[in-house]
C-alpha cells in the first residue's frame, strides 16, 4: 500500500453527488471500492454534517469503510453531528472525533478532497 502524500478526503453528505439517496448511495459505495482497489489511499477520511450518516448501523458501506480502516486510513467522525442526529450509538467505524481533529488534519493535508 501506497499513500498518496498528506490527503484528506471530506464526506459531507449522506452518499455522493445531489440525486435520490439509492443513486446517491450506490455512487460512494463505487468510489470507496475503487478507493480500496487503488494503490494511492488516503490518510484520512473525515464524516460530517450527513456523511456521518455513512458510519453507522445501515449504512451501504460499512464494509468498505471497514476495508479503509483495516488498511490504515483514519477515518474520523463529527462527534457534534452524530449527537445531533442521535446516532452516537450506531457507530460502527471509525473514530468519534471532535472539530479541533479535523481541522488539524486538514491544515497538515497537500490536498483536501471534498465529496
Amino acid at each position: 500500500m501506497s499513500s498518496i502524500k498528506s490527503t484528506v478526503i471530506q464526506i459531507t453528505k449522506n452518499g455522493m453527488g445531489n440525486a435520490d439517496k439509492f443513486l446517491q448511495h450506490k455512487l460512494i459505495k463505487s468510489y470507496l471500492k475503487l478507493l480500496i482497489e487503488s494503490e494511492e489511499l488516503p490518510d484520512v477520511i473525515t464524516f460530517y454534517t450527513e456523511g456521518v450518516k455513512l458510519t453507522v448501523d445501515g449504512s451501504p458501506v460499512l464494509e468498505e469503510l471497514q476495508t479503509l480502516s483495516d488498511k490504515g486510513v483514519l477515518l474520523f467522525i463529527c462527534s457534534t453531528c452524530l449527537n445531533y442526529y442521535g446516532i452516537a450509538d450506531k457507530v460502527r467505524v471509525g473514530l468519534q472525533s471532535h472539530m479541533p481533529d479535523i481541522l488539524a488534519v486538514q491544515q497538515k493535508a497537500d490536498k483536501v478532497i471534498t465529496l
